[in-house]
């Protein structure tokens, strides 16, 4: 059986304006300098800790506690008063039930999300029977370290030549790297399509279309 791996942030669901609104409001309310749309955008697929620790330039454990507690909070309640702004990718869907029609493939998420908001996510979009695995830094080292990748691929039986790992950013690209799987850059996401392929994206796709051929041709 082939695994096929998806990020979520910026490959399945775009989400870069909440989460630059959200750390602006939480970065302020503790007293910071607000990072730039262009700032967040660098840190999304990091755990949060990860992502707090490079955004203040700190290590203070006590400051990244608060700013990881502040922005969950702010992104719980925004949810309870605003339409959902975590929309699929054009094209996500239909891949994901093409590839999920295919007798040979699973599905497994790999993010910087914890558990609860992929849980919530998938609900909302109607997918939460799609993936035979999910991991997150709930229980696993942050992006790019290869430990999800790994916790999967012993959850599901997969071997490294078995399985590939779909991402936007250079976090999800080093983490396929590391764990001895294949790789597949999207153009659409967080991070410039030249910045994946120098850190060894074996191929890249500009549409959800082209997904099948790419998964094909580097696993068949």
């Amino acid at each position: 059986m082939k695994l096929v791996i998806f990020d979520m942030d910026g490959t399945l669901i775009d989400t870069q304006a909440l989460i630059a609104e959200h750390m602006a409001t939480t970065f302020l309310g503790a007293g910071l300098a607000a990072p730039t749309p262009a700032q967040s955008r660098r840190i999304i697929g990091l755990s949060l800790p990860l992502a707090m620790a490079r955004l203040s330039h700190s290590d203070d454990p006590i400051l990244i506690d608060k700013l990881v507690n502040d922005y969950r909070a702010h992104y719980r309640a925004a949810l309870l008063t605003e339409d959902s702004r975590e929309g699929l990718f054009p094209g996500a869907m239909e891949a994901l039930q093409r590839l999920r029609e295919m007798s040979d493939v699973q599905l497994g998420i790999a993010t910087g999300k914890g558990l609860g908001g992929v849980h919530r996510i998938l609900a909302l979009h109607g997918l939460s029977d799609y993936f035979v695995t999910l991991q997150t830094p709930d229980h696993n080292p942050s992006k790019p370290d290869p430990g999800m990748l790994e916790t999967a691929m012993r959850e599901t039986g997969a071997t490294r030549a078995e399985t590939v790992m779909i991402g936007d950013t250079t976090f999800d690209i080093e983490m396929g790297v590391a764990a001895g799987c294949k790789t597949i850059g999207v153009t659409w996401g967080y991070h410039e399509p030249r910045e994946l392929i120098a850190v060894g994206a074996h191929t890249m796709i500009d549409r959800y279309d082209q997904l099948d051929a790419a998964v094909r041709q580097l696993l068949d």
